[in-house]
């Protein structure tokens, strides 16, 4: 029996930010490693979207390298829907990247366009079900191999309206009885602003009842932004019964990045502004650039697994340098060094200086060092249960009052916990035990551990 694959995030627990590297294969040298692994570090990344062939494998000391470091790999395989490529030729290329640790895959991209597909399979009914018979085989390979599959990033509308697409795909999956698939995968989503608010659709259907596909009313708002991930854990919690993990792709782009690859969005001084403050809220931060409460923006929920930026870099001949985060240097300054960092990088780097994470290639030892830090780096820490893919509804709803009224950073790890000066704790977490509350307490932490059935929780939460 196959045993069903466990979401791992960075560092046991909260890091959530991350790049998409090159827009081709051709980048994946032990040279290339050495010089991006330090800067992906201290940008604060804990993921990098690294494209992969159906015929080669991205070289094992690359991806090892990476993990090394602290820095989890996602494969994606963009090969095109009307593709006739078997999946069970590539069993030997799964096979081996789950030897070498990866443990995320994404299969397909876009299928909710019509560019995406020929025009003959275009016309057909049920086209996302149809999907589904390129996509189940590459899923189930990946489960098979112990990795999470993730579904594709849909085209945010689409020609085929993508949250209908999407509550079509997941309904079909439950009609063919993938029940261990629907366990073990997470979706993705493209988290482009469109030039909106960073709130822009907050709250997803319940709170926009009136946004239709196809017809936004004036007044009201829809999925075409930074909170997709609302909408997208509408439709599973709908279809499934349940929320699924999320992994967020081309994060705080304004638009499609492919539709218009020459121009540029890094250099500009409003979209390194919107990037600080995703970043701030992938780090569990308010944005503190906003002045009245109800303006702030919302948090990102754990069950967003990561957000990952585009683009780090590209070559100077190619058509998305421009979008590039590392701008190749003009050659007639050879003082600049290869690479100039645009205006988005120093308030990453400013932010991850902050928190002042550990080294990556240091951070994956589990549970809590012997003490805790003499200096607390965080204001407050809200511990909650890890479950297999994050925090159970049943917590979020309970703890919500108190995220809104003292907006602390949000996540499963003791590890984290004792970088904050205040931590509360909820229900039984494990590895969190009265010596661990203890050695928080006489380190000059304050600390409330919160437990009991639903009703005391609650009453506990109103009461602080």
């Amino acid at each position: 029996m196959n045993t069903l694959p466990t979401l791992r995030s960075p560092l046991s627990g909260g890091r959530r930010l991350g790049f998409h590297y090159y827009p081709d294969t051709l980048h994946y040298r032990e040279t290339d490693l050495d010089a991006w692994v330090p800067v992906l570090q201290g940008l604060g990344a804990a993921w990098l979207v690294l494209l992969s062939e159906t015929g080669r494998a991205i070289p094992e000391a690359f991806l090892t390298g990476l993990l090394n470091a602290g820095i989890e790999p996602i494969i994606h395989f963009k090969c095109g829907v009307d593709s006739t490529f078997d999946w069970r030729e590539a069993r030997p290329l799964f096979e081996a990247y789950a030897r070498w640790g990866v443990r995320y895959v994404i299969c397909y991209d876009r299928p909710n366009a019509r560019s995406a597909w020929p025009a003959r399979s275009w016309v057909q009914q049920d086209l996302a079900k149809i999907f589904l018979d390129r996509f189940l085989p590459a899923a189930n390979l990946a489960i098979r191999q112990g990795m999470v599959p993730i579904f594709p990033p849909l085209e945010p509308g689409g020609s085929y309206w993508d949250t209908a697409f999407l509550r079509s795909a997941l309904q079909g999956m439950v009609e063919r009885q993938e029940d261990q698939l629907l366990r073990g995968m997470a979706l993705a989503a493209y988290a482009w602003t469109g030039g909106r608010s960073l709130n822009w659709g907050a709250g997803g259907p319940e709170r926009w009842p009136q946004a239709r596909p196809y017809h936004t009313p004036p007044g009201s708002q829809d999925q075409r932004g930074l909170r997709i991930f609302d909408w997208y854990q509408a439709v599973a919690q709908d279809v499934l019964g349940r929320s699924v993990p999320i992994f967020l792709l081309q994060v705080g782009t304004p638009a499609d990045p492919e539709a218009s690859p020459t121009s540029s969005t890094a250099s500009e001084s409003a979209y390194a502004r919107g990037c600080a403050a995703i970043a701030r809220l992938l780090f569990g931060e308010p944005d503190p650039g906003v002045d009245e409460p109800e303006d702030q923006l919302q948090p990102i929920p754990p069950q967003v697994v990561a957000g990952c930026f585009w683009l780090l870099a590209a070559d100077a001949d190619s058509r998305y340098a421009p979008q590039a985060w590392f701008q190749p240097a003009p050659q007639e300054d050879a003082s600049a060094g290869p690479w100039v960092e645009t205006a988005a990088c120093a308030p990453l780097r400013a932010l991850n200086l902050q928190h002042n994470r550990p080294a990556a290639g240091q951070a994956k030892t589990g549970g809590l060092e012997d003490q805790p830090e003499s200096r607390p780096l965080l204001r407050h820490y809200l511990l909650l249960p890890g479950l297999e893919w994050g925090i159970s509804d049943w917590y979020l709803e309970l703890a919500r009052p108190f995220i809104k009224k003292h907006r602390p950073a949000i996540g499963f790890s003791i590890e984290e916990a004792r970088l904050a000066a205040r931590v509360t704790v909820v229900g039984q977490v494990p590895g969190f035990t009265r010596e661990v509350l203890d050695a928080l307490q006489q380190a000059g932490r304050q600390v409330e551990w919160i437990d009991g059935d639903g009703t005391t929780i609650a009453t506990r939460f109103a009461e602080m």
